[in-house]
């Protein structure tokens, strides 16, 4: 058991500080941003050319982290996510194009990094019970990263210098590169033909859909991720409004880490609340999301602010974990490990993409935060229907093979 454990704790900590980064990164755009004159809207746009490798590159990623040792993938990833850093101390960073192209850059690294993280869990675990206590911890690690990335690393680079709090991030990278080689260098499968997987793609992507318990789990974790992406933009903006804050204050990215207190609560929960063999319960936390995002517009104490993002942040933790392990072990019977996270990834960048680009033209158009929050909750709530409806589906085949058993 220790010989497993050791490869584990090295993969969360390369994790942490890697996805610590991811966070921190944001910030210091976003600062950029707001020196060089541009409003808060920009910074949706900006997010965006972060999620669009995720959609050009889906096809390849998932192969190439199958093909080769995944603990080498990491270190390919993070040398990317670090070149997109060291281009911020090159640029001319009054340019949203420039700036752009530095996070599209971190979101290359970003998508070939992925489907390593979450497809080496299966290797370094002995079946799926403990592969579903491995995915809540990294879950829970990443939101950890997210939480001291957002709230600490939000901190630093509202007290520093960009160009500080840029060697910081790059640094971080590095790190996290480094402690990658405390994990086995495993095996990939030499066979694969990144032609032929590439035009699978769309095959494997329709085989996972057509599952009702992976498209349940792919459409799940793709409006969670939505939702958590558009929100982080809309709340950074939404704070310093309802709650008369000043927006350059480091007290503005402390309060929105709160969210990820509450998910890193519901990650570490979630195998107590919802048995895996029922994980579509989770649906009830879905709709719990929903109902606290819209609260959100009509609030303006402080305190209850930060228990209404405690809160949605725990439903959202205890909504996405189930899904996700189921996703990684059926995934892998079907398609593989690391397609099906690139699979996922996909979807997940889609949705973000979108619904930051909807959050743009809403806030351009109207410039009311509060409208674009109960906007994305509607949003939310359409694809909560739409699981429910899959929820039925799933039911209905799994009363069907409990009769044919007995």
């Amino acid at each position: 058991m220790k010989t497993r454990l050791q490869p584990l704790q090295a993969l969360y900590f390369t994790q942490f500080l890697s996805a610590f980064a991811d966070n921190m990164i944001l910030f210091v755009i976003a600062n950029l941003l707001r020196e060089n004159g541009f409003s808060p809207a920009m910074l949706a746009l900006v997010s965006i050319s972060f999620f669009l490798p995720y959609l050009f590159l889906a096809p390849l990623v998932g192969p190439f982290a199958d093909k080769h040792p995944k603990s080498l993938v990491l270190v390919i990833g993070n040398l990317i996510k670090a070149l997109g850093v060291l281009l911020l101390f090159f640029i001319d960073q009054s340019s949203i194009l420039l700036l752009m192209l530095c996070y599209f850059t971190v979101g290359v690294g970003a998508v070939v990094y992925s489907p390593a993280k979450y497809g080496i869990l299966p290797e370094l675990t002995k079946n799926e019970e403990e592969l579903f206590h491995a995915n809540a911890r990294i879950e829970a690690y990443t939101i950890i990263a997210i939480l001291t990335g957002i709230g600490g690393g939000g901190a630093i680079a509202s007290m520093t210098h960009p160009l500080l709090s840029s060697g910081i991030c790059l640094a971080l990278y590095l790190l996290s590169l480094g402690v990658t080689f405390f994990i086995p260098r495993m095996h990939g499968d030499a066979t694969i033909r990144y032609g032929a997987e590439a035009r699978r793609f769309f095959l494997d992507f329709q085989k996972l859909m057509k599952r009702p318990e992976t498209n349940f789990a792919l459409v799940g974790t793709g409006a969670f991720w939505m939702s958590s992406a558009v929100l982080r933009v809309a709340v950074l903006a939404w704070i310093p409004a309802a709650l008369a804050i000043d927006p350059q204050h480091f007290s503005v990215s402390l309060i929105l880490a709160t969210t990820s207190i509450g998910i890193i609560a519901g990650a570490f929960l979630a195998p107590k609340l919802i048995p895996l063999q029922k994980f579509t319960r989770s649906l009830l936390y879905g709709f719990g999301m929903f109902l606290v995002i819209v609260l959100f517009p009509w609030i303006h104490v402080t305190f209850i602010a930060i228990c209404l993002l405690l809160l949605v942040g725990f439903m959202g933790g205890v909504f996405i974990i189930p899904m996700n392990t189921v996703l990684q072990e059926e995934g892998k019977k079907m398609v593989g490990s690391g397609k099906t996270i690139a699979i996922q990834n996909f979807i997940e960048n889609f949705l973000m993409a979108a619904g930051s680009g909807i959050y743009y033209l809403f806030t351009y158009m109207s410039d009311s935060i509060s409208g674009a929050i109960v906007l994305q909750g509607l949003v939310l709530l359409l694809f909560l229907f739409y699981l429910a409806k899959m929820r039925r589906q799933i039911r209905g085949r799994t009363s069907m093979q409990s009769r044919s058993v007995s």
